[in-house]
């Protein structure tokens, strides 16, 4: 440990090989060695003992909606990536959409990172747009360091981001393929969304009927068309419908490039509990019925789904109506994303390394950010501090999101954010923020 300048010293540490009591030495905010617990603190290196807290490595979030700048009324980088710290998680990458300009070119990205720089209490990364009519700027923008573009096949519900069609996103994908980029996609299916009934109004039921699993599960299917027929890379974003999971499964045993994800409110709310009015339930594709639940875990399990992300998509609490026809469609979870699924994990039996392989490992895997992900010596030295067993009742005020409705207010939910490290750098710590530290990531990085 002779490059040590700090160490952090727990009973339980969750690393590639297991959760072990050991010794993290870091140096240059990079981990520099995984040690027993007993392993000498070399003189000169400070030493934080954990005692039997968890120390994790800080999760890595790949869907999140900032809409900063444009409509930053509804979040922004310094509120939103103060909720991502102070509920552990160290790695962000914007959605392209709901921010106004939209990252649907350079010149935009630019715009976009310029507004995040000095904001930023975690690190941020950003996703491209692939949208009708902007194949030319695809590969600039790859160049520019988007992580991969995400495309809608039906409507997104802001003008300035259309969907694509089954033809503009087959040029679309050729395109992106064309360099080995990885397309992630807003998988329903317009025509089946059309044809389903619209009833509007306060009823969940209604809701959920105007949004079938036979949206998803056939717009995954021409997803999966399109990619076997081009070798190309996709990921299927917020998946909901356990149908479309033997898909999925057929498709990879195949030898298809595809992933996917699901989300925190699809694994622990169910459509059964909704009450009638309560849109901060509201998202696209919808919270669905518990038996559809138990399959989206088991899923999880057996690795057919690869990660859990949020989906964070605030808006003002105005437009949350209880009409579910016409209210925003996204719940809010950042701060609440790891205490959410560890609650419902350790219930199903699951364990921390399961969370942490969903929730870091794979997310890391998934926007190639080799340096993020797992405690391990040539990482960077990003923790999340956990005390699993201790609980909390959610409490709407004491979120850091700028808008705090929440489906979670009044839950109690395992699992205690102690802290929160960046590079080494304790960056939250019982609600005390430090400047922002966060540094903004590009593909090659």
């Amino acid at each position: 440990m002779s490059e040590a300048e700090l160490v952090l010293r727990s009973t339980r540490v969750v690393t590639p090989e297991g959760t072990r009591a050991a010794c993290v030495a870091v140096a240059d905010g990079t981990i520099t060695a995984v040690l027993p617990h007993d392993a000498e603190v070399p003189a000169g290196a400070r030493l934080e003992d954990l005692g039997d807290d968890v120390l994790l490595p800080g999760l890595v979030d790949t869907h999140v909606h900032v809409n900063d700048p444009g409509r930053t009324e509804w979040e922004g980088f310094w509120t939103a990536t103060r909720a991502a710290a102070a509920g552990g998680i160290t790695t962000l990458i914007d959605m392209p959409l709901n921010s106004l300009p939209p990252t649907t070119t350079v010149d935009n990205l630019r715009t976009k990172q310029d507004v995040a720089r000095d904001k930023a209490h975690i690190d941020v990364g950003f996703w491209g747009g692939a949208l009708p009519g902007n194949v030319k700027d695809l590969r600039p923008l790859h160049d520019a360091g988007v992580f991969g573009f995400k495309a809608f096949l039906s409507p997104s519900g802001v003008e300035e981001f259309p969907h694509l069609t089954q033809d503009q996103l087959a040029t679309s994908l050729a395109e992106i393929s064309g360099f080995d980029g990885l397309l992630i996609v807003h998988a329903e299916d317009p025509h089946h969304l059309a044809a389903a009934p619209q009833h509007g109004g306060p009823k969940y039921a209604d809701f959920l009927a105007s949004r079938p699993r036979d949206a998803e599960d056939t717009a995954i299917a021409t997803l999966i068309a399109q990619a076997k027929r081009l070798n190309a890379r996709v990921h299927v974003l917020h998946l909901s419908s356990s149908d479309a999971l033997p898909l999925i499964a057929e498709a990879r045993a195949q030898g298809v490039r595809i992933t996917a994800e699901t989300c925190p409110h699809y694994l622990t709310l169910t459509a059964e509990e909704v009450p009638d009015g309560a849109s901060e339930f509201k998202c696209c594709p919808p919270i669905r019925e518990a038996a559809n639940q138990d399959l989206l875990w088991q899923a999880l399990a057996d690795g057919t789904i690869d990660c859990v992300v949020t989906d964070h998509s605030p808006s003002t609490a105005d437009l949350k109506t209880d009409d579910f026809a016409t209210a925003w469609g996204g719940i809010s979870s950042l701060q609440l994303s790891l205490s959410a699924v560890w609650t419902e994990a350790r219930r199903r039996g699951h364990t921390l390394e399961d969370v942490v392989r969903w929730m870091s490992t794979r997310t890391a895997a998934l926007a190639g950010l080799g340096r993020k992900g797992a405690i391990e010596a040539g990482r960077d030295a990003d923790f999340a501090v956990l005390a699993p067993e201790e609980t909390f009742t959610v409490d709407p005020a004491a979120l850091q999101h700028r808008n705090r409705v929440t489906a979670y207010a009044g839950r109690t939910l395992h699992g205690v954010v102690r802290s929160t490290w960046l590079r080494g750098e304790r960056i939250v710590e019982g609600g005390e923020f430090t400047a922002p530290k966060g540094r903004l990531l590009t593909r090659s990085h």
